[in-house]
């Protein structure tokens, strides 16, 4: 099997991977066991990143980003994937957290967060979900209330990314209680405010290096300037306007593990034996493996193809919902495949393909669930 490059790839992207991947194979391949067993990766690793300038690597070298595009996101979560690790929340770091700064921030927020965020002397979360509230986001009770010159926020979150770690949470809140999507604004909140506080690292299922906490809000107040935009109630439109690149940015990770899960498996079926012969000499396994590339190339293709379109601003919500779609479904597929061919020793958690399996189910679920994904699609049509 051979890595074939992607089309949006050029000489430049490609001493990008050369540093991601030296950085993953030194700074996190030999930590994996620990951060999951310790629930969230060292903060150092934050720090690290920073120094050789893999956070924000597409925000502008103004912010102390590092000039770059959505292609050298892709990089990093490809890289990431490829030594097996899914506990690194650093693509909703720089990818989205920061990209909401970068898009709808005033100047002096820019100035303030992001050349932080590049060095990673700041972590930055952001905080949708509700205890009662998942995908339906008009429906979140989470309520930022103006008082003078401040907002006071009283509610709670939860499945939040990076929650444990986050200096800065940018929040979704309701500044009209009475309205629905038109009520909901983003607010910039900074962990270190009085009545904020961390709730516990929650239990998962999978990606169990990854801290992925509850958040709470007991009368935190933060001053009416860190209103992520210029009006109250731009919350739900910012939200739909950023959510196509959060959907790739999946979907390049459910790809990334699908290849990861390739070679896992064919290496493991090269090398184990049945009945006095390598496993890879039986046609199923041979059939079988046949399946997982042809997905795995086809799910590549299409996020090649969207990955295009996003460089050049053409990336539109439906197709974004197609992609996660098919690449979250997929990549489950795939896991399973590669799982019943390492047989017992795929069910044993010391074995990457049985951590993948695991991790790749809630891909389905985040950044809008198979349904809600449907449910955009079927608009479309």
């Amino acid at each position: 099997m051979t890595d074939r490059r992607s089309p949006w790839m050029d000489a430049d992207l490609d001493d990008v991977r050369d540093l991601a991947r030296t950085f993953c194979e030194k700074e996190i391949k030999p930590h994996i066991d620990d951060f999951i067993a310790q629930k969230h990766v060292d903060r150092q690793l934050w720090n690290r990143a920073g120094e050789a300038g893999l956070l924000c690597l597409s925000i502008p070298e103004e912010y102390g980003g590092g000039g770059g595009s959505f292609a050298h996101e892709a990089i990093l979560i490809e890289e990431q994937a490829r030594v097996g690790d899914s506990s690194w929340g650093a693509s909703l770091h720089n990818g989205i957290v920061a990209h909401y700064l970068l898009a709808y921030g005033t100047e002096e927020q820019k100035q303030q967060w992001l050349p932080k965020m590049a060095t990673g002397e700041v972590v930055g979360a952001i905080a949708m979900t509700e205890p009662g509230t998942g995908s339906d986001l008009q429906n979140i009770k989470t309520k930022a209330t103006r008082e003078g010159d401040e907002y006071v926020i009283t509610g709670s979150k939860t499945f939040i990314t990076n929650g444990s770690q986050a200096d800065l949470v940018l929040t979704v809140v309701k500044t009209d209680p009475e309205d629905r999507a038109a009520g909901i604004s983003l607010m910039l909140v900074p962990t270190s405010n009085e009545g904020f506080a961390r709730g516990r690292v929650l239990d998962k299922i999978g990606m169990k290096g990854q801290d992925t906490s509850e958040l709470f809000f007991d009368g935190v107040r933060v001053p009416v300037s860190n209103l992520l935009g210029l009006t109250e109630g731009q919350g739900f439109v910012q939200l739909m306007q950023q959510l196509p690149q959060e959907r790739l940015l999946v979907a390049v990770s459910n790809v990334a593990a699908m290849e990861f899960c390739l070679r896992e498996t064919l290496a493991y079926v090269r090398d184990r034996s049945a009945f006095g012969r390598p496993i890879w000499g039986f046609q199923n396994t041979k059939f079988k493996m046949a399946e997982v590339a042809t997905e795995a190339r086809v799910a590549r293709s299409f996020v090649d193809e969207c990955i295009q379109m996003h460089l050049g601003d053409g990336l539109d919500i439906p197709t974004a919902a197609m992609v996660k779609l098919w690449c979250s479904e997929r990549a489950q597929r795939v896991a399973d495949a590669c799982l019943q061919l390492h047989g017992g020793y795929g069910y044993m958690n010391e074995y990457p393909i049985a951590r993948m399996w695991a991790d790749m189910r809630v891909s389905q679920i985040y950044a809008g669930s198979s349904e809600i994904m449907k449910e955009i699609i079927s608009r479309s049509l």
